[in-house]
């Protein structure tokens, strides 16, 4: 029996309750066979005696899929309601319930109608995995989520059904099914794929060459990586350590110096010579932390190797050599890229073989390039005298060296008698351990020196001759001599290091609150700066500024931002100057900066130019606001056409037609009464149209509001007549000394219509709503009061959305407008209008206005009477 036979009888005698696998057929693009591959596999299984169904199969129209389904069992699709018409799914649980060995889904990436039971079609697959059913689909390449933008730039058509690659990685077996350029158009031009009618469009646009050419190698490399992941878990698997020369992987080793870029652009044109080549850019850590590299060398290095598409790593290791074969190693490379080492010959000579020349005995298989660069055999320098230590601490180590050696000769020489050699080295020793720990490594090597001196002269026999009777003697002399410099060495690096750690925790602690001042946004730029002016101790610092809006010869520069006395104008004004990108730099004036600094500042710099990018967007989303606003108003504007203007042109609408209708022979006063109801509806619409184009000019700020003093129980008067004969139940209370109120009568009245409206339809039978007035300051208050359901406070704001309508389901009187227009023109006249709640139940809504102020009292003034206005009464009950 063959191996695929082996695999179907060992599917079939799964244990009862194992997971099914799942089979992926890949193709670069419709019409490539993944269909028919599925189908074809399941015939042959079925064939070999397994359990097969197809559970989904979509054939597109295309004759040969059809037939290609011939006699296996097709599981009945399941009908979905959506949107007043039925759509065809997988019925996934009919799947689940007949249970078969295997079955054939296809389109793995399919969204299915809302209300299925799962979103996509990948998830009704893993169900039928859980439940031990072996599935066997098929997807195309454009539909996988991480190449779904990739494939938009290629094609320019967006891919609206993705999978998560995680999701089609997880298969236990993914096949490719690949098919040339050419002969997916010749499928196309035959009519294998497409109807006749799409052939034409099909084969310009989408099945182009390139286009075709360019999914191809997307799904060729994306299949290359799934292997290779698979291959990696076998020698994981297997114990495999040895290299596999399945691709090409160029290894770049990197130490943060400056030979770096030279090193991976080497490493770059290596991997280039095969196709499908990766990069690596690995940097060794020590264990301790305490690199010694300059972090911006390694961030400008990582950027140019992922620039060049490497990628970056960086490790742990006492050993570099040995950290750098076994990361290569892991990661199955076949090409080491070292550099030639910096150091100086004689320091190759002292301290033996460097890191590429232990790397190189140790590589095995890995070819192994050391590349020469500019930098090799120059050396590293020399640490600096002072090490770290202070020097008020070197000084007086001097002191001490100079004057505990001889004070300790005075004493021992006086006790010679009770003191033998060994005690009086050991004396020594502790001198100079004692120096080591006050001035470190120098001055303890003078004192190591001055130490076996006066013992070889003074306590050394023969005593006063620079003589060594004895051979012990000798070796004493020789181990006080190390020991004193071990131990001042030590002494030394732990001090250096203790102080690199203290600047390294200073640093970040500096760079941790200044990025918490980005972050929080507040004043964000000054922050930066003035933390900057602060920390290196400068007068001022300036974000300098090159507009890019100017003509090039024309390039000046402007401060974006300053700290401190007064901004420089220019870089070359600055003591120390930090170019940011190509046209921000950051100028600080006061001192000069050593390099360690200067690195520090670097950080700095970016920080700023971020500040500053926050800053201007920040602007920018402050100066959209209006801009959206204006926009939400002026939809909402649009929209109430159907809101508001409907009644009036109905009623208009309908006299007009009875008026022309020969049906009915209409009297005198019959017709006067249409053309009254038509004439008012008219009038209605008109002053209905006037508002929203005056309040569509004010949103685009072409229309400016004009308060003048009104009466607001005239207004009110006007705004119930607007709402016909339903507004009779009203009930109004504005008391006759209410102050006037300085807005726009037009706009205010369109207000309270829609207040008292809205009233009106939540209001129970034989509790009208209520509108009252009232002052308070200098504002005026009309409240509308209702008795309805009312609305709870968490949900306040949500009934100013436009067509939020809160449980409302009488859809014939408005899309739910009402509320947020109230609210717009209310603040446009400079009053507002909250929503309060009733007391006994039911919502008021209050609309404050700024109220006229009174006249001087010393200007005489006649009080206008309401038969001057010529309206009703103050008090109305309609």
């Amino acid at each position: 029996m063959s191996a695929e036979g082996l695999g179907d009888v060992r599917a079939a005698a799964r244990p009862a309750g194992s997971r099914g696998q799942l089979r992926i057929y890949l193709g670069s693009a419709a019409g490539v066979g993944k269909t028919f591959a599925m189908l074809n596999e399941g015939h042959r299984r079925r064939d070999r005696g397994t359990d097969v169904v197809v559970a989904f199969v979509e054939t597109h129209g295309r004759p040969h899929t059809a037939e290609q389904i011939g006699d296996l069992e097709v599981i009945q699709r399941k009908r979905v309601p959506y949107r007043g018409t039925y759509f065809e799914e997988m019925d996934t649980d009919a799947v689940l319930a007949r249970h078969p060995d295997v079955a054939l889904v296809d389109e793995f990436a399919h969204t299915n109608v809302p209300g299925s039971r799962n979103g996509k079609r990948w998830q009704d697959v893993a169900e039928m995995l859980d439940a031990g059913i072996d599935v066997i689909s098929n997807v195309n390449i454009q539909h996988l989520e991480s190449l779904n933008d990739v494939v938009e730039k290629i094609t320019g058509v967006p891919q609206r059904e993705t999978v998560p690659d995680a999701v089609v990685r997880a298969a236990d077996q993914v096949e490719l099914i690949d098919m040339t350029a050419e002969a997916l158009r010749r499928r196309m031009a035959h009519g294998n794929i497409y109807k006749p009618e799409k052939i034409d469009a099909a084969l310009t646009n989408y099945f182009r060459i390139g286009n075709l050419s360019a999914l191809r190698e997307l799904a060729l490399l994306w299949l290359a990586d799934k292997v290779d992941e698979g291959l990696q878990k076998y020698r994981q698997a297997h114990d495999i350590r040895g290299t596999w020369e399945a691709r090409e992987r160029v290894v770049v080793a990197l130490t943060g110096g400056p030979e770096g870029e030279t090193l991976i652009r080497r490493a770059a044109r290596i991997a280039a010579r095969t196709a499908g080549g990766d990069l690596l850019a690995v940097h060794v850590t020590r264990s301790d932390g305490l690199t010694g590299a300059d972090p911006a060398a390694l961030a400008s290095q990582r950027r140019l190797a992922e620039s060049l598409g490497g990628t970056y790593h960086q490790i742990v290791g006492e050993n570099v050599s040995d950290a750098l074969l076994t990361f290569a190693r892991a990661e199955n490379a076949t090409q080491l890229v070292l550099g030639v080492s910096r150091r100086g010959w004689l320091a190759s000579l002292l301290t033996g073989p460097g890191v590429s020349m232990r790397t190189v005995r140790g590589s095995g298989d890995i070819d192994v390039h050391i590349v020469t660069h500019s930098q090799a055999g120059r050396g590293r320098g020399l640490p600096r005298a002072e090490g770290g230590l202070t020097r008020q601490r070197q000084i007086a180590g001097y002191v001490l060296a100079l004057g505990l050696a001889p004070l300790l000769t005075l004493v021992l020489a006086s006790l010679r008698g009770q003191l033998n050699l060994t005690s009086d080295v050991l004396v020594f020793l502790a001198g100079v351990v004692a120096v080591a720990l006050v001035g470190g490594f120098i001055p303890a090597v003078l004192a190591a020196v001055a130490g076996s001196l006066l013992l070889n002269y003074y306590f050394t026999p023969p005593i006063h001759q620079w003589t060594i009777a004895q051979a012990n003697n000798a070796l004493a002399l020789i181990v006080f001599v190390a020991v004193g410099l071990a131990v001042s060495s030590v002494v030394d690096t732990a001090a250096r290091r203790t102080k690199q750690a203290a600047r390294a925790g200073a640093e970040s602690e500096l760079l941790a609150t200044t990025a918490g001042s980005v972050l929080r946004g507040q004043r964000a730029l000054s922050a930066v700066l003035d933390r900057v002016r602060e920390a290196f101790a400068m007068d001022s610092v300036t974000l300098l500024e090159q507009p890019t809006d100017q003509p090039r010869n024309n390039w000046s520069w402007v401060a974006a931002g300053f700290s401190g006395d007064t901004p420089l104008s220019r870089p070359e004004e600055a003591d120390v100057e930090v170019p940011v990108s190509d046209n921000l730099v950051l100028a600080l004036r006061g001192r000069a900066l050593p390099a360690s600094d200067r690195r520090v500042l670097g950080a700095f710099a970016n920080y700023a130019a971020a500040a500053l990018e926050q800053g201007r967007l920040a602007a920018a989303a402050e100066a959209a606001k209006p801009i959206a606003e204006a926009d939400r108003v002026r939809t909402a504007l649009l929209a109430a056409v159907s809101h508001d203007l409907r009644t009036p042109l109905a009623s208009a609408k309908a006299a007009v037609t009875s008026l022309r209708s020969h049906d009915i022979e209409w009297d005198a006063a019959d017709q006067d009464e249409l053309l009254a109801t038509a004439d008012e509806s008219l009038d209605k619409l008109a002053r209905l149209v006037d508002n929203l184009l005056d309040m569509s000019r004010l949103q685009a700020g072409a229309l400016a509001v004009f308060p003048r003093p009104a009466d607001l129980s005239e207004i009110v008067a006007r705004s119930l007549d607007d709402l016909g004969p339903g507004s009779r139940i009203v009930t109004v209370s504005i008391p006759d000394d209410l102050p006037e109120v300085a807005v726009d009568p037009a706009i205010l009245e369109r207000v309270i219509s829609n207040l008292t409206a809205n009233a009106l339809r939540y209001s129970p039978p034989g509790l009208p709503p209520t509108l009252t007035g009232s002052a308070l300051h200098d504002r005026v208050e009309l409240k509308v009061i209702d008795r309805g359901p009312g609305v709870p406070e968490d949900q306040w704001n949500q009934i100013f959305i436009p067509f939020q309508r809160m449980g409302d389901t009488d859809n014939t009187t408005g899309v739910g407008l009402g509320l947020a227009l109230s609210r717009g023109l209310a603040e446009a006249m400079g009053g507002t209008l909250e929503p309060d709640e009733t007391p006994g139940g039911g919502l008021t809504m209050t609309l404050s206005l700024p109220a006229v102020p009174p006249p001087p009292a010393h200007v005489g003034h006649r009080q206008v009477g309401q038969e001057d206005r010529g309206g009703e009464p103050d008090s109305v009950t309609p």
